[in-house]
């Protein structure tokens, strides 16, 4: 008896204890609990209902203990803990959701957003951008509407949602958006490089390069490569780079009977293409911006000046065409249109002068002009340009140093440097960089009396400006960035993509093409990776996650789809007659603008299916960068020696 009696108590113990731990749930009621919902409802997306015991000594009583929670229909068992209980939840229809635990009860009429709807706001922003040729509107009215979306289905009446979504512009997205350390970072960072620019324009730091490189063009050939070294070396902003290359070089380009238009192709080309993949420059603070919303939105433990570092093993269309103008100079040929532009060249038969607004040019080169009775000195832009490079690579070192991985021998030195800079706080050391830039440059130009300190705050002001229409942007792009974490659009986009069984590994080269198209359509790179930076690459991600790719594979992917974006813009960009920096270039080289387009496209078109045949495809599945650079610029080669014809029938005696 007494064996079976042991069992038996232990079980009235066990049913005791529960009888009166369910009595104890009763505890709960609506005057100890809290409910907090999604703020933003979408439907099909996995949210969260948050439950919160006010009471600490109640919280404590039921922590960790499971109990039967029943939402609607459907009951699930939960804990609390400390005091907080998190319910999962995927709201799949218009409803009154009832919620019970214990004696709480709650009911709220629900009206989940369709997922679908979230793709409207980037999509009406691309449409827009495409029928108006112009980004800022359409950046505009795509948080419009993606705000008014959210109102509405909040419960507020159509033209109400409409008048709260216009509001909500400001004070809710905008503002949300500016309040970010990272974000005010890169705006600072943009503008103090923007002034550092405008400075050593003003101080003749910039017209000494120039001055410099342009003794060594006495050739077709080497007034060519001296214009594209330039633009090389004028990395940190292409419309600096455009303007003073274009300017410098076009007398000195007519005497060496190089064609306008092959002069605006070698600055196009050295131009964004540069700026773009360069560690620092005016492009690097949006760069690194749209990829860390993307980091942000996935919650990876990345950072975005590694993320950034990775994806130039991927960037193929820039490294290319630095390539491509390279070997066609070299070699002394041209096919297409360009062909005939350069033989006219030689002939010395030029087309008619451009009806270019002189005085919209004029305000243009004022901007990168160094002021009258300065002499311009090379050491004045070169030691500000290298306190910034080397700077910047000092702070992230600094700010990621491990001595650990360091003292591991089993990585190679470029893993560790990887590793280093992955985990360094790369805004805080673009604005040391910079700053410090910025300060050299203003002593370097105090103390030899370039100009005087009123011009000098001038001339960094006036850098300050330039960087406006990019700062607008920048805001505009994290807004609508905002709004589709809000409304999901990456679930619904990386939905579609897995409903349509879509590899992960074509995710990059479909993503180059979209950007190539909208860049081209838009006239705007930049304008372009704000719309697709926040859409494809979380969506990307869970496309390779759903794919069942390790982590290291799905990385790949995002560094490849990174590279796709940026550089997809670029070719764009490249190839459009509504660009800026393509309209800057045939207005500094005093190029019709219609031709240097009709003579760039070929090249640019030729450059850009390299890229992707021979680098974003291929290195999707593995393929080195070591191998599809090299291959590429083969490649490239072949295509110059196949289809090239000689332009030096009609070359000067020097350079033959």
């Amino acid at each position: 008896m007494r064996l079976l009696a042991t069992p038996l108590f232990f079980l009235t113990f066990i049913l005791s204890t529960a009888v009166g731990f369910a009595n104890e749930v009763e505890l709960i009621n609506n005057e100890n609990t809290e409910i907090a919902f999604p703020d933003i409802i979408v439907r099909d997306v996995q949210q969260k209902i948050t439950l919160t015991i006010t009471d600490k000594e109640l919280a404590e009583m039921f922590d960790k203990n499971p109990i039967t929670v029943i939402i609607s229909d459907y009951t699930l068992q939960a804990e609390f803990v400390n005091g907080i209980l998190i319910i999962p939840y995927s709201f799949d229809k218009k409803e009154t959701l009832k919620i019970s635990v214990g004696n709480f009860s709650h009911s709220k009429p629900i009206n989940p957003i369709p997922l679908w709807m979230s793709i409207l706001p980037p999509v009406i922003a691309i449409f827009i951008a495409l029928i108006i040729r112009e980004v800022y509107s359409a950046l505009f009215v795509g948080i419009w509407v993606g705000a008014g979306i959210i109102y509405y289905y909040k419960g507020s009446m159509f033209f109400v949602a409409i008048f709260q979504g216009f509001l909500a512009i400001l004070d809710t997205y905008i503002i949300e958006s500016l309040n970010n350390s990272g974000h005010l970072a890169i705006i600072l960072f943009s503008m103090i490089i923007a002034g550092t620019v405008g400075l050593i324009s003003k101080n003749g730091g910039m017209k000494g390069i120039v001055n410099r490189i342009s003794r060594f063009a006495t050739s077709p050939r080497s007034g060519s490569l001296v214009t594209w070294a330039m633009g090389v070396i004028i990395f940190f902003d292409d419309y600096a780079n455009t303007l003073v290359v274009g300017n410098t070089m076009r007398p000195l380009a007519d005497k060496l009977r190089i064609s306008r238009e092959k002069l605006s192709y070698i600055i196009d080309s050295t131009a964004a293409p540069v700026a773009s993949v360069a560690f620092v420059t005016t492009w690097i603070g949006a760069e690194l911006s749209y990829i860390q919303d993307g980091i942000n939105s996935l919650n990876l433990n990345e950072s975005a000046y590694g993320v950034f570092f990775n994806s130039l093993s991927y960037s193929y269309y820039p490294f290319f065409t630095l390539a491509f103008v390279v070997i066609l100079i070299w070699h002394k040929v041209d096919y297409g249109p360009m062909l005939k532009a350069e033989l006219n060249a030689r002939k010395q038969i030029t087309n008619p002068e451009p009806s270019i607004d002189s005085e919209v040019a004029d305000d243009l080169m004022e901007e990168v002009t160094a002021k009258k009775g300065v002499t311009p000195r090379s050491f004045n832009a070169i030691i500000p340009v290298l306190v910034i490079i080397f700077g910047t690579l000092t702070a992230l070192l600094f700010t990621g140093w491990n001595q650990e991985v360091w003292n591991n021998n089993t990585l190679g030195f470029f893993e560790k440097l990887s590793d280093t800079i992955g985990s360094a706080d790369s805004y805080i050391a673009l604005l040391w960089a910079s700053l410090g830039s910025l300060f050299v440059a203003i002593i370097l130009t105090l103390s030899q009396r370039l100009l005087s300190l009123m011009d000098v705050i001038e001339s960094i002001i006036h850098g300050f400006k330039s960087m406006l229409p990019a700062i607008i942007i920048l805001t505009l792009a994290w807004s609508v960035a905002l709004i589709t974490e809000h409304m999901h659009t990456a679930d619904f986009i990386s939905g579609l993509l897995i409903k349509a069984s879509l590899s992960p590994y074509l995710v990059p080269v479909i993503t180059f093409i979209i950007a190539a198209l909208v860049s081209f359509s838009t006239g705007s790179s930049w304008g372009t990776m704000a719309i697709l930076y926040p859409l494809i690459l979380p969506s990307g991600w869970l496309v390779a996650q759903n794919s069942g790719l390790d982590y290291d594979s799905s990385m790949s992917i995002f560094h490849n789809i990174a590279a796709a974006v940026l550089t997809g813009s670029v070719l764009g960009d490249h190839c459009s007659p509504i660009s800026d920096t393509t309209i800057l270039s045939s207005l500094a080289s005093s190029c019709p603008h219609i031709e240097h387009v009709r003579t760039q496209l070929p090249y640019a078109l030729t450059t850009g299916a390299v890229a992707i045949f021979v680098g974003t495809i291929p290195a999707s599945y593995g393929i080195s960068p070591w191998i599809l650079f090299p291959l590429g610029i083969i490649c490239l080669y072949i295509i110059i020696r196949v289809f090239g014809v000689k332009t030096d029938n009609f070359v000067l005696s020097s350079d033959k």
